[in-house]
């Protein structure tokens, strides 16, 4: 038992493949040293650390369905990340993970149309169940995405943005906030372009990510084509530290958003009011 213990806190040796810029990110592609996959599941992530300096967790933005290596979108904002956003192909980095119990409820998403909705880089997390559904495509209904961005030049993965508007099996709603003279394609926050769409609630399941200021009006604007609170999901963060729900820094009432989440069910949020920024008011609901 304590060689277990031991094995779960200690990281595995893993070398950077691909690093590139996006923007206000870095891509990063991560193959493990002895070859294996990592084996998880779209909505899970992992603990990052780079030897010398510490750890920091990074949502996994590739398939499981890909299982060469995986992807790591980062914000260079701290101390730690802004070292892992400066790695080269070739170095070595340390690998704990993959943690979360919660993440995206692919049985529950089979034989049911699938809206996924993003917001900045919170493209990222969803990135990796896009591919996952588009590589199993027979067992899912519509796929719609609806990303929103501030402007034309904070899009991520935009090669993919636009191979995703010409495959036939994906609705792209992509719109920005600030367009630029180039720009001809939708305009405004998310919300909006999550208007245009039409729904059956019945056989729908929504999954969010982004900002949390956008939440609670990603959840009315769900609630008004009525959905159902059980059918939505979002993938929240919080102050991860250690990533096993030991240091209590993502708590969230009798939750931890690292081990029981990151990935949760709208009407498991209601019940907790540390979750306050995803409820929708009531009388918008209607």
């Amino acid at each position: 038992m304590a060689g277990d213990t031991a094995v779960f806190y200690v990281p595995d040796r893993a070398r950077v493949i691909t690093a590139r810029r996006e923007p206000s990110a870095i891509f990063l592609e991560i193959a493990f040293e002895d070859g294996r996959a990592l084996n998880h599941q779209p909505g899970q992530f992992v603990q990052v650390s780079v030897f010398g300096y510490g750890e920091a967790p990074i949502s996994i933005c590739s398939s499981p369905t890909r299982p060469e290596s995986f992807d790591l979108c980062v914000q260079p904002k701290g101390n730690v990340s802004r070292v892992i956003g400066a790695l080269c192909p070739g170095e070595w980095v340390g690998i704990r993970g993959p943690y979360g119990r919660g993440h995206f409820p692919l049985e529950h998403m089979k034989n049911k149309d699938i809206l996924l909705v993003a917001g900045g880089i919170g493209i990222a997390p969803l990135r990796g169940l896009i591919h996952f559904l588009c590589d199993n495509r027979k067992e899912y209904e519509r796929l719609l995405v609806v990303y929103g961005a501030r402007s034309p030049s904070d899009i991520l993965f935009g090669e993919e943005m636009e191979q995703w508007a010409e495959n036939p099996g994906l609705d792209l709603y992509l719109t920005v906030d600030k367009p630029d003279r180039s720009w001809q394609g939708r305009t405004g926050v998310v919300t909006e372009a999550l208007k245009e769409i039409k729904i059956d609630p019945g056989i729908t399941i929504a999954a969010a990510c982004g900002p949390p200021v956008m939440f609670r009006f990603i959840a009315m604007e769900l609630l008004k084509k009525h959905l159902l609170e059980a059918h939505i999901y979002f993938s929240l963060e919080r102050r991860f530290k250690c990533g096993i729900g030991k240091c209590g820094h993502c708590q969230l009432n009798d939750l931890y958003v690292c081990r029981d989440g990151p990935v949760f069910r709208y009407s498991d949020l209601l019940k907790r009011t540390e979750a306050v920024e995803v409820w929708a008011p009531e009388k918008d609901q209607d």
